[in-house]
């Protein structure tokens, strides 16, 4: 499915015009103005499933903060932006193929880690109202002061004696205690939030999805994805150096470290020729059934 077919950034030209109008100012920083104006031409077209390769710098993650911006795209964390980041988005151009669906958002690494950290608070204190409980099961169960009921303020302790009496500790917690929210591993929250977030029918712009994946959780994403894109009408946009995405089917790849920027097959990108290189290196290894290192 495509909804954004096309978006149009400023060129070098436009960008100087920019600077010659009432908002020529004394700043430290002009971001994200000449970051993405050495595209040639500054215009990216799109396919159902796009990537924007290249390492820090190279302005990837400028260009999906841009795009969602100029779309209006939902997002969980805040990003920096500089005083001229809405004069920037308003020279640029959004061509769409049909109506961005209003669920499609951006989903970059701060969203995932936030949503880790948070989940990790939750757990936390989970936990400590385990330890509570652990602690009132001991005394509910105190042989040597009994509890007596007396007033009418005392029902409530009451009825908690007379489930630890009945129960071990582990069932006696378990019963007046919520599980945690999610019990897993960094990589697999970081999977479950972007399969949770990905709805069908919608445009997703993906900043650096890998981080915090394991090389199998990476691959199980690049099947979701692939799935979702080919039977359930989204479109994706996805920053990475990642050789597990970058050999998405059908994906159009723009190497974003190449002066001008250009397309390329993903097989020819430089990350994945050193991970070739190197593999290919120690092939000799892998063929020795004895394991020898």
């Amino acid at each position: 499915m495509l909804y954004l077919s096309r978006f149009t950034f400023p060129s070098q030209e436009r960008e100087s015009f920019y600077f010659h109008g009432p908002q020529r100012q004394c700043y430290n920083t002009y971001y994200p103005f000449g970051v993405i104006a050495r595209f040639d031409p500054t215009v990216i077209e799109f396919e159902p499933v796009t990537i924007l390769y290249g390492g820090n710098g190279t302005g990837k993650s400028t260009a999906l903060n841009v795009i969602s911006e100029k779309l209006g795209l939902l997002r969980d964390a805040r990003y920096n932006r500089s005083n001229f980041f809405e004069g920037y988005v308003g020279l640029c151009d959004a061509e769409l193929r049909r109506p961005v669906p209003g669920h499609s958002r951006i989903i970059t690494s701060d969203d995932v880690f936030d949503y880790m950290l948070n989940l990790r608070a939750l757990n936390e204190g989970i936990d400590e109202r385990r330890e509570e409980i652990f602690r009132e099961y001991i005394e509910d169960n105190d042989k040597v002061n009994p509890f007596r009921f007396r007033t009418m303020e005392d029902y409530d302790r009451l009825k908690r004696v007379n489930l630890a009496r009945r129960m071990t500790q582990s069932a006696y917690t378990k019963a007046r205690l919520n599980p945690n929210v999610r019990e897993q591993s960094n990589g697999e929250s970081a999977s479950f939030y972007f399969t949770s977030r990905i709805q069908d029918g919608g445009l997703y712009l993906l900043d650096e999805p890998e981080n915090s994946l394991s090389p199998t959780k990476q691959a199980e994403l690049l099947q979701f994805l692939e799935d979702s894109a080919r039977f359930y009408d989204c479109q994706f946009i996805i920053a990475t150096h990642s050789p597990f995405l970058l050999a998405m089917r059908g994906a159009l790849v723009y190497d974003m470290e190449a002066d001008p920027v250009c397309r390329r097959r993903w097989t020819e990108l430089p990350a994945v020729r050193a991970y070739h290189d190197f593999f290919k290196q120690h092939e000799a290894a892998f063929d020795d059934l004895g394991g020898n290192p």
